[in-house]
């Protein structure tokens, strides 16, 4: 096998590897996107009626539907731009090694500890949050308009910043690592038409970013003292104190050390 040939197999391999990392994030950011869903879907069922017309010979749906075929990326591409921007734009802010602290056990512990008592206290008085724990995935596009605070996360800022007379209530602290990087800040609200029109901005807007990000939205309801985790493009509402907090453990969690839990629990013996 001479250097040639060598290196034309290695191009190939390369060549394909790329198409299956492209693939891979164009379906990853599609699944957390639901108007993005939407598109793929209306796509097969198209493609589905043509394969179905050319059994059956119906040459006039036929005939339509190839000129839906021949513009309809041109078309997809107006109409349905913000979304496709969207993509991109995840795509860009995703970094491939991360950018997030990894937290040690002992801070990991604190992080929930400050952030459960403070949740409490939000519960109790019933005082609107919410709270994005940045993962993977930059929310740097938020933080920058943001009011920063640069801080270590404790129940006392928290309640400060979320108390009803302060200038930054309404809107979201960002955590990074065990710091809370900024407060204020303001995300795009969900347009899914699932969601229940009596969930009110402070729900819509976590599960907003939830499915723009791999971020945990935790989420504490004016009216209610209800409170609800969006993670995942998902929406975990009204759950109960211990419930939130074992989410948050699990979703805290690096994902080396849920794989390493998992495969000792496949391991023990019954």
């Amino acid at each position: 096998m001479n250097l040639s040939v060598i290196w034309d197999v290695f191009t190939k391999i390369l060549d394909i590897c790329f198409v299956w990392i492209a693939f891979y994030y164009i379906l990853k950011n599609v699944k957390n996107n639901i108007k993005m869903v939407l598109i793929v879907k209306g796509v097969l069922v198209i493609l589905i009626v043509k394969l179905l017309s050319d059994i059956f010979d119906l040459y006039t749906v036929g005939v339509i539907l190839e000129y839906a075929i021949q513009w309809g990326p041109l078309a997809i591409i107006v109409i349905f731009q913000p979304e496709i921007r969207s993509v991109l734009e995840s795509l860009g802010r995703t970094q491939l090694l991360g950018r997030h602290k990894v937290l040690t056990v002992d801070e990991r512990e604190k992080v929930v500890y400050e952030i459960m008592r403070a949740v409490e206290y939000l519960k109790k008085n019933r005082i609107g949050a919410l709270i994005v724990i940045e993962r993977e995935i930059s929310l740097e596009e938020y933080i920058k308009n943001a009011t920063k605070v640069y801080a270590d996360i404790s129940e006392s800022l928290l309640e400060t910043i979320f108390f009803p007379n302060s200038p930054l209530h309404d809107g979201g602290v960002i955590i990074q690592g065990n710091r809370i990087t900024c407060a204020g800040a303001v995300f795009k609200t969900s347009m899914n038409p699932n969601v229940s029109k009596r969930l009110g901005t402070r729900h819509r807007a976590g599960l907003g970013i939830a499915e723009e990000s791999d971020a945990i939205a935790l989420i504490v309801s004016e009216e209610t003292g209800r409170l609800s985790i969006a993670v995942d493009s998902r929406l975990h509402y009204n759950l109960d104190i211990d419930q939130f907090r074992m989410m948050l453990i699990d979703e805290l969690k690096p994902k080396m050390e849920v794989f390493f839990e998992a495969d000792e629990s496949d391991g023990e013996e019954e």
